[in-house]
């Protein structure tokens, strides 16, 4: 059956531009529009290419099924057709047009036996058709699929519910979650679009187990696809990859005041999502289980009058007749008993404490503050007993403060969190040391305490440090601590950025530094607290933060400082460089070039230029310099490199020394290959992330040490330490020790350097010139 030359003229174009073009269409309306709008052009195609009403029908699945079709989303199309009806013809006449208006199709022309049968073995195929929609011909026959694929579902859902499970933990591990990707995947990261048609599917077999058209989950899913609907009209493609570069457009298109806002709403939205669904996901294996396994232990243990724990389900309920507002501890003693068992709070009941809830008020009562610490103390069985509380509004009216953080992301890629998840991942670690012994501290109330707050000025106006001393100070009084606790609680928020940064960034064997640190923290009880939320910061911030060489740093100021403040001198072993073998190749004048681990050890004639040399070869070879020790006698330089490479990669020496050997004997000239890589690279990196950890400036400091030391922050880039030196060195300084800092995608070098007498250089006009060679060596922008 072949479209006529004339009915193909008859048939109006899509004209789908102009539907995308209407802003006013925004989100669930435009694609509901959208859909509607394809629905009449293609039944006006299957019109024209004389399709029956009878034993022929076209039906939408998929998303075009379910009516959220965004502007590049493909069309999912089934002919279907009664057994021996030949539909090749018209199969090709429905599909053509498709492709001429430029559209994405996925297509198929089955009957219904066949479709069913697909459906039977593949999941894919049997969750598509759950939206099965029709579009054309013959509507019974498109209800009969409907209905049977349906029932279909319901019938096979302890085979199927299980895969759908599986695919979403599968998904999270491939594409993490909304919440907390710099540049989420709208649809497959957890907490998306797809974990959206899984609760729908869910809900179809199983409506006890998902309610995928809830308030709490509808608003969720509006937000998202309101972000889809508006990245596909920025890109013109059907990418669902949210990045850096079109976060401000969408953000715009949706009216949002700032791209943070946009994205903290997103946050909450995946969140939320992520949350129902791993419920629904606890539920599936509850429901799942073999028989015998859900009836191997008593099913209900009362905890306390109105409180119980199912234990098949691993869950703790509240009895109906239970009064909430009544008991203003409950919430807590509720949260207490679910994470010190590593259970969870049955849903109605989580939801119950959130809305019948009484705010704990200022001060707290009596009793609130220990089983506020005690649920903290529960370390990582804490962490989704508080997200749970806080989807069900519950934190914000035990802490007013936490609305601010609350699913606030870090727009760099330092951090792996959010504020919020961060603080609690913090609290966590801070209590799984403490139970393991890796740390030792008196009061471990203040610690847990300032784990879980000591970034809460996040999110608020002005710098995060002094807005959270303040929110300290005003929580901890709240809280029911005396006035000494609260300064303490403050002093820790202060100073808990306070050793990384000095460790990282000076010679922890120079007294000043040990002297400097000794009086900000005053005691060895703060410093022991200080150190344990240094680690717990460090561990729960990202991957990259608390490396071996980073601890070994921080640890050994912690050693020193400890020993200055008890005695007066510095503790432990200092690192010191040369080491005895390095001094009696020096002393011999021999030339060493040697690694040990991730340790390069050179010694070679004097030059000023040995450190840019070295460095630039060990970037030529993609390797990041961690820190660099430089020691000039008799007419020989020794340097001492520590290098990592990237995440994932391993460490090869040999091309390493093969470039290191050729840089010093001037065969090569890093420099010149840098430049050209950097060239060639211009325009086709990564975006540098929105918010950077660190702010761009050159600083110096004259008192630290016997000599100057120069603090350069700026963003990451190839050969980044080559660069610099060349500068230092061509603005005549020595350079004795050099160390390195990556925050994201910035980095925090410190350099130790002197004139070639041995002293500082205090000169205004020259320190001046030198600022200026090193910020246009770094790419900073001249000071204003």
């Amino acid at each position: 059956m072949q479209m006529t030359a004339p009915a193909a003229a008859r048939i109006r174009p899509l004209d789908r531009r102009r539907i995308i073009a209407d802003r006013r269409l925004v989100g669930a309306v435009f694609c509901r529009a959208y859909s509607r709008r394809v629905d009449e052009w293609l039944a006006e195609v299957y019109r024209g290419a004389g399709g029956p009403e009878r034993g022929v029908a076209l039906v939408a699945v998929g998303g075009y099924g379910r009516s959220e079709l965004s502007p590049e989303s493909d069309l999912d199309l089934l002919l279907l057709h009664e057994r021996g009806r030949d539909v090749a013809n018209l199969a090709g006449d429905l599909w053509y047009p498709v492709w001429n208006e430029g559209l994405k199709l996925g297509h198929a022309v089955r009957t219904v036996p066949q479709t069913l049968q697909l459906a039977s073995d593949d999941l894919d195929t049997a969750t598509s058709l759950l939206s099965a929609r029709h579009v054309a011909g013959d509507g019974g026959l498109a209800e009969r699929l409907a209905g049977s694929a349906r029932d279909q579902w319901t019938r096979r859902a302890r085979r199927w519910l299980p895969q759908l499970a599986q695919d979403a933990r599968w998904r999270e591990f491939e594409h993490g979650e909304v919440a907390f990707r710099l540049q989420p995947d709208l649809k497959e990261s957890t907490g998306g679009m797809r974990d959206l048609q899984a609760l729908r599917s869910v809900a179809l077999a199983r409506p006890d187990l998902a309610d995928p058209d809830g308030a709490m989950v509808r608003g969720a899913h509006e937000t998202l696809l309101a972000a889809r609907v508006e990245l596909h009209r920025a890109t013109g493609n059907a990418r669902n990859l949210l990045t850096l570069e079109v976060q401000a457009d969408v953000a715009a298109a949706l009216g949002h005041a700032t791209v943070e806002d946009f994205m903290t709403a997103v946050a909450a939205a995946g969140r939320t999502v992520g949350w129902v669904a791993d419920e629904t996901w606890a539920g599936v294996e509850h429901w799942t289980a073999p028989r015998g396994m859900r009836r191997r232990r008593p099913a209900v243990t009362t905890l306390e009058v109105g409180v119980q724990i199912r234990h098949d389900r691993n869950e703790v309920r509240l009895t109906p007749e239970v009064a909430v507002r009544g008991d203003v501890l409950l919430p807590l003693r509720v949260a207490v008993a679910a994470a010190s068992r590593g259970t969870r709070i049955e849903r109605d009941s989580l939801l119950r404490l959130g809305a019948e809830m009484t705010p704990l008020g200022d001060p707290w009562p009596a009793g609130a503050r220990e089983l506020f610490v005690e649920l903290l103390a529960c370390g990582r069985n804490a962490i989704p007993i508080i997200e749970a509380l806080d989807q069900a509004g519950a934190v914000v009216k035990i802490l007013p403060e936490w609305e601010t953080c609350r699913s606030r992301l870090q727009r760099n890629d330092y951090h792996r969190f959010t504020v919020d998840r961060h603080l609690c991942e913090t609290a966590a670690q801070a209590a799984d040391m403490i139970a393991g012994g890796e740390v030792s501290v008196r009061r471990r109330d203040l610690l847990l305490v300032a784990s879980l707050l000591h970034d809460i000025g996040k999110g608020y106006p002005g710098d995060h440090t002094i807005v959270g001393m303040e929110l300290m100070e005003v929580i901890g009084c709240r809280m029911g601590f005396d006035a000494d606790d609260v300064a303490t609680l403050v002093r820790l928020v202060e100073l808990h950025l306070l050793l990384p940064d000095v460790a990282i960034r000076r010679d922890i064997d120079e007294i000043g530094t040990v002297q400097r640190v000794a009086e900000q923290v005053r005691s060895v009880e703060m410093l022991q607290l200080l150190a344990a939320l240094t680690e717990a910061d460090a561990i729960s911030t990202g991957p990259s933060v608390w490396t071996r060489w980073k601890a070994d740093l921080v640890r050994g100021l912690v050693r020193r400082t400890e020993s200055y403040i008890r005695s007066g001198v510095l503790g432990g072993e200092p690192d010191a460089f040369p080491t005895p073998e390095v001094t009696e190749a020096m002393v011999a004048g021999t030339e060493l070039l040697e690694v040990a681990e991730r340790q390069l050890i050179v010694v070679v004639p004097s030059a000023p230029t040995v450190l840019g040399a070295v460095a630039g070869a060990v970037s030529l070879n993609g390797l990041n310099v961690l820190s660099a020790a430089v020691h000039t006698a008799g007419g020989m330089t020794a340097l001492a490199v520590f290098v990592e490479p990237p995440p994932g990669v391993g460490l090869e020496w040999p091309p390493v020394l093969a470039d290191v050997r050729a840089a010093l004997a001037g065969e090569l000239v890093p420099g010149e290959r840098l430049a050209r890589w950097a060239h060639a690279a211009s325009g086709a990196g990564d975006a540098l992330a929105p918010e950077p950890v660190t702010e761009s400036y050159v600083k110096f400091d004259n008192e630290i040490s016997s000599v100057t030391v120069i603090e350069v922050a700026a963003p990451d880039s190839l050969g980044l330490l080559h660069w610099i030196t060349e500068a230092l060195v061509h603005s005549g300084l020595h350079i004795e020790q050099a160390r390195v800092q990556t925050l994201g995608d910035h980095v925090v070098d410190s350099f130790y350097v002197h004139d070639g007498s041995g002293g500082r250089i205090v000169d205004p006009e020259r320190l001046e010139r030198i600022a200026a060679a090193v910020r246009e060596a770094a790419g900073i922008a001249p000071a204003p």
